[in-house]
């Protein structure tokens, strides 16, 4: 063996130092760099874990009627309330060590290496639940080095901010479970119908199997390869000594029933109104982030039986055959809450609501409030005016307008506002319009929140300008609670996953209109149900006057493409439009009386079992009895004598003597009864 020399000695040496400075300078910027990593995990905090979670939308009752997932359904639920089989059976087959390790287990890294090599391929995970949990909260699952090295730097800062209760119990929310079900509770619900803290062994088993492969290991698509993975899982728990061979072994031949009426259910229940309910929810808490993160549980003011009535009523009524379409919704006028709401016939086919963001032309069911306006500036129900066929001037009489009457019916005499609203008469109306000034019809559309853009013209007394149905039925609302301010309500309360109530609906009484004239006016709305009111015309609800068993007070009203039918009881408010969508009339007579009989039957149904209850007059008005065809006290020889109410002082004085006496015909420039027989019209004489 030859000797070393003294030069080659020192080369060595020389050698040895190199390496020894070269491993310290790299162990120690590796430390450095691990320092620096922790450091900055520990100045940035912990990571925010917000993630999507689904909202739950109550009725009234408190039942629940929706779910709203933004993207999969999600339910947060605390480490508590979700199984112990289901954990320990996470834990089992995701990450024995959990609890050990402090993010990164290197043990199970290192075997997971050895297994790729020998097999030459990614044949064995290594990640852990902290890193998984990382993964679902803030990244993609691209395989590149960035992201693995993102990935690392979450996972620490989740290791150092958070309890391992509290990264276990993140995660149980938020990993995938196949069929857009996030989360234990999530995927619990899906596949058993129940909660996560109620699931069995043998349920949590298979559970904890899916998120290997969602799809996969979903009992839904392969039922004998989630059951495989659930067997495995159990021997595993076994093995690990968190259950017996025996509880294995019977859990394993438990038999699965998973719940197939959700998975199947493809129509919600009162769609259009739950679309309004979360519009709503977006303009109370105006934060996008809040709503999809929170939890949100709703409470809405839907009551479910009117919906269904409602549902079932139009259903009814309409042919199936006809494309016309419906826009339905019931308020209670005391709070504006809607209580139930249809925006169409078919919501799969069209999702535009046509109660909330249609605009169509009122036709007569704006008179009410022309004729509150009126009764406001010296009208009474007696006041009279003639109806005739007449043609109005207006703009210094560079324009003209000629309406008619329905039918062409005319009575060519002076009518009393108590007929001309039970009738419907347009030249009454248009009248009234002109004589008030029609800029207090203009008024009243602002003050009623139904028109901000009312046209100032004649016609807009026969409702040509459009306006939202929904706003049409609330402002009904406010004649029918006398007068009070309301708005439409959908949402009663909100709160987070936590119980913190973010928003509660808080209903302030305003009195935005004169006690007195809103009575009033509610109760010349009354006419439409009285036959007593018939004369040269029938009322305009005669076709339905025979289904109403209590007092009502509404509306009809007609345009070439609208049908509408508002009413209310003093307890509720419904309203009824009907009409197609583009460009077609209502030609034939059956569509014509839709909302009329869609009303009605709806009514009757939902007030069945609710006390009758009568239009009560406020202090300040009196009621006297008069000949509705003059507007004069009745005497017992008037044929017809009716209620009507009038602000104090107000009142007709004058008794009517036009049928003292036994005068066999009354004065009434030949005004014809349109009950009498057509033969006997035709031939007085006879």
């Amino acid at each position: 063996m030859e000797a070393m020399t003294p030069k080659g000695i020192r080369l060595t040496i020389k050698t040895i130092r190199a390496l020894f400075f070269i491993h310290f300078f790299v162990f120690a910027a590796a430390a450095i760099c691990i320092a620096v990593v922790l450091i900055a995990a520990k100045v940035q905090g912990a990571p925010s874990i917000v993630v999507p979670q689904s909202t739950v939308l109550y009725a009234s009752n408190g039942t629940k009627i929706g779910e709203e997932h933004h993207g999969g359904r999600r339910f947060w639920v605390e480490l508590d309330e979700i199984s112990p089989y289901l954990i320990n059976a996470t834990i089992a087959i995701e990450d024995k060590n959990f609890y050990d390790h402090h993010g990164f287990d290197f043990k199970r890294i290192a075997g997971a290496a050895v297994a790729d090599l020998k097999a030459m391929a990614k044949v064995q995970g290594a990640s852990t639940i902290t890193q998984q949990y990382a993964r679902n909260l803030y990244l993609g699952f691209e395989k590149t080095w960035a992201r693995k090295m993102t990935e690392a730097f979450y996972t620490i800062r989740l290791e150092m901010n958070y309890s391992k209760e509290k990264i276990l119990e993140g995660y149980l929310n938020t990993i995938y479970y196949g069929h857009g079900a996030y989360g234990v509770e999530a995927a619990s619900r899906y596949y058993f119908g129940k909660k996560a803290k109620d699931l069995t062994l043998a349920e949590a088993a298979l559970l904890a199997g899916i998120p290997k492969g969602p799809y996969s290991y979903s009992p839904m698509v392969n039922y004998d390869l989630s059951k495989k993975r659930q067997e495995m899982i159990l021997q595993t728990m076994v093995k690990q000594g968190l259950i017996t061979k025996k509880e294995s072994e019977l859990a394993a031949k438990e038999k699965l029933t998973f719940k197939t009426n959700e998975n199947t259910k493809t129509e919600k229940f009162a769609p259009y109104f739950q679309d309004e309910v979360m519009k709503e929810v977006k303009e109370i808490l105006q934060d996008h982030q809040l709503i999809e993160t929170a939890g949100l549980k709703i409470f809405t003011t839907l009551d479910p039986n009117l919906q269904k009535i409602a549902e079932s009523t139009v259903e009814k009524v309409m042919r199936k055959d006809s494309d016309i379409q419906v826009a339905f919704s019931a308020i209670d006028p005391k709070t504006g809450e809607v209580k139930a709401l249809i925006g169409g016939r078919n919501y799969k086919e069209s999702p535009f609501n046509r109660m909330t963001q249609a605009k169509r032309q009122p036709g007569s069911t704006i008179k009410p409030f022309l004729y509150y306006a009126a009764l406001e500036n010296g009208f009474t129900p007696s006041t009279m005016l003639k109806s005739e066929p007449t043609t109005f001037h207006f703009q210094n009489g560079t324009n003209t307008y000629s309406p008619g009457n329905y039918n062409g019916y005319y009575a060519n005499d002076e009518i009393t506002l108590i007929e001309a609203l039970a009738l419907s008469d347009n030249i009454y109306a248009v009248k009234t319009h002109m004589f008030i000034g029609m800029d207090q019809l203009i008024k009243m559309g602002k003050l009623f929140g139904i028109g901000e853009n009312f046209k100032m013209v004649p016609s807009l007394a026969l409702g040509t300008s459009p306006v939202r149905p929904l706003d049409l039925m609330n402002a009904y609302g406010i004649l029918a609670n006398g007068g009070q301010k309301i708005k439409p309500i959908f949402v009663r309360k909100i709160i987070d996953k936590n119980g913190k109530v973010l928003y509660e609906a808080n209903v302030e009484k305003e009195q935005i209109l004169n006690e007195q004239t809103a009575f009033i006016t509610a109760h010349l709305m009354t006419g439409m149900f009285d036959r007593k009111l018939n004369s040269y015309t029938t009322v305009t609800g005669e076709n339905i006057i025979d289904q109403l068993s209590r007092p009502f007070a509404g509306k009809s009203g007609t345009t070439k493409t609208d049908s509408w039918m508002i009413g209310f009881a003093p307890q509720l408010v419904a309203g009824v439009w009907t009409g197609y969508d583009k460009g077609k009339t209502i030609d034939m007579v059956e569509e014509r009386a839709y909302s009329k009989k869609i009303w009605a039957g709806f009514m009757e149904e939902a007030l069945k079992h609710e006390p009758v209850k009568q239009f009560k007059p406020p202090e300040g008005v009196v009621g006297v009895y008069v000949n509705p065809e003059n507007g004069l006290l009745a005497t017992k020889e008037c044929p017809v004598s009716r209620l009507a109410y009038y602000v104090k002082g107000t009142e007709p004085t004058k008794y009517c003597m036009e049928h003292l006496d036994n005068m066999e015909e009354p004065k009434n420039s030949g005004r014809k009864k349109k009950d009498e027989p057509l033969w006997r019209r035709l031939m007085p004489w006879f």
